[in-house]
């Protein structure tokens, strides 16, 4: 959530950038109106609170001295009573202004390039040169089904469109990227953690999924806990610290994690539905990191050259955006994204965003460290893909395919085969 004081301290910039982040200029408008509409309930609350105490006060001095307290008494009850009523005005408040608030994004960073979508990203790297073929390259999913590695029928037949099964080859190549991806990140200090793939509604409020992308979740029904499918790993590793006060010694928390991922891709219709580059169900190893806020812009770094020498490793050509503001996600103030180079698509496709969302997850989901005042503080939670696995391997599938429609084996993947 963000944080409501740069409304009251510099709501032009404050509006600017949310406007940026393409926020209707009407939700703007009801959160200002909430919150100045508190603003005026608590200050009228306090005054009344203020006239308690002096009262209470003077009707001492009154007892002390004798005197007559019948009147300053019916003075002192209605004021409470005024008091309890306000209390609850106060309460309704809150709550309206907090829902408006649950569905406004996190502003972004001053160095984000103003954009109004994708077209307008900013590449800042590019890594390695494309392969140059003496064949026309095909797609992976010709690739595939020729091998016998991908297998869309059966995966339709089984769930429904966006489903694909692995067989053969194409799952084992498919594991041995998940576990090399796992060894690449704990080299470089990130612990391995392995989490439940449902979780309660409020874990998906903690990293932003919920109020606003219910429509994209897949829910467990008559479940009394509001059970969810988790749409990436990112969501329970950084709510392992949920409503906690780490202590400021254990910061950074560097985790990896691996899991499966739904989402039911609402608003994708048309987009990418031949092949597995967009699908219900897919696999990640996730990258999540928990640090001071001061640390912050430096892990982003750290974790998005993780991800690309991951990709390095692999012999995948990539280039790195900074995303626009209109491009942004939700929860995040800052977004690298890696794209790799798909020979058959003759294209860059996103396998990787890298996001630092400073404090917004941290203040819905009560994530807090002592600072060097010893007074609890908000962290910065930072999340990003290392890697979206079935992209990893479309993109090893097409860079690697020989002229007979086999694939080489990237070096470093050949032991895990």
């Amino acid at each position: 959530m963000i944080n409501l004081r740069l409304i009251e301290t510099n709501f032009d910039e404050f509006n600017k950038k949310l406007i940026a982040k393409k926020v209707p200029s009407d939700t703007l408008k009801s959160l200002l109106n909430a919150y100045n509409e508190l603003k005026e309930k608590k200050t009228n609350l306090e005054n009344l609170q203020a006239v308690q105490n002096a009262k209470s006060k003077e009707m001492g001095v009154i007892a002390r001295n004798g005197g007559d307290m019948k009147a300053l008494k019916a003075e002192l009850d209605a004021n409470k009573a005024k008091i309890a009523d306000l209390n609850s005005v106060v309460v309704e408040c809150e709550e309206k202004l907090n829902s408006v608030a649950a569905v406004v994004p996190n502003i972004i960073d001053d160095d984000v390039p103003f954009g109004a979508d994708e077209n307008e990203n900013v590449c800042v790297k590019t890594v390695l040169e494309p392969r140059k073929f003496d064949f026309t390259p095909k797609e992976h999913f010709e690739l595939g089904e020729s091998l016998g590695w991908l297998d869309f029928e059966r995966g339709v037949k089984l769930s429904g469109s966006r489903f694909t099964a692995l067989r053969g080859l194409g799952a084992k190549l498919n594991m041995a990227l998940i576990n090399y991806m796992i060894d690449f990140n704990n080299s470089r200090g990130f612990e391995l953690v392995n989490m439940p793939f449902l979780v309660r509604d409020e874990i998906l409020y903690g990293t932003g999924q919920l109020p606003k992308f219910k429509d994209d979740l897949y829910k467990v029904d008559s479940d009394e806990l509001n059970l969810y499918l988790i749409p990436t790993s990112e969501v329970t590793a950084t709510n392992l610290f949920n409503d906690e006060i780490i202590e400021s010694a254990n910061l950074p928390i560097k985790l990896t994690s691996y899991s499966h991922c739904f989402r039911k891709e609402a608003g994708s219709a048309g987009r990418d539905t031949r092949g597995m580059i967009r699908q219900h169900q897919f696999e990640k190893v996730e990258l999540v990191a928990i640090t001071k806020p001061e640390d912050s812009a430096k892990m982003l770094e750290e974790m998005v050259s993780c991800a690309s020498d991951l990709l390095a490793s692999l012999g995948l050509p990539h280039r790195h955006m900074v995303l626009c503001s209109g491009d942004l996600g939700f929860s995040a103030a800052k977004t690298i994204d890696l794209e790799v180079w798909l020979p058959g698509q003759n294209k860059y496709r996103e396998i990787s965003s890298i996001s630092n969302c400073r404090d917004f997850q941290a203040r819905r989901a009560k994530i807090r460290y002592k600072d060097e005042n010893k007074k609890n503080a908000l962290v910065h939670t930072l999340n990003g893909s290392s890697l979206a696995v079935g992209r990893t391997l479309i993109a090893v599938m097409e860079n690697y395919q020989r002229a007979d429609g086999t694939i080489e084996i990237p070096k470093v993947l050949e032991k895990y085969m």
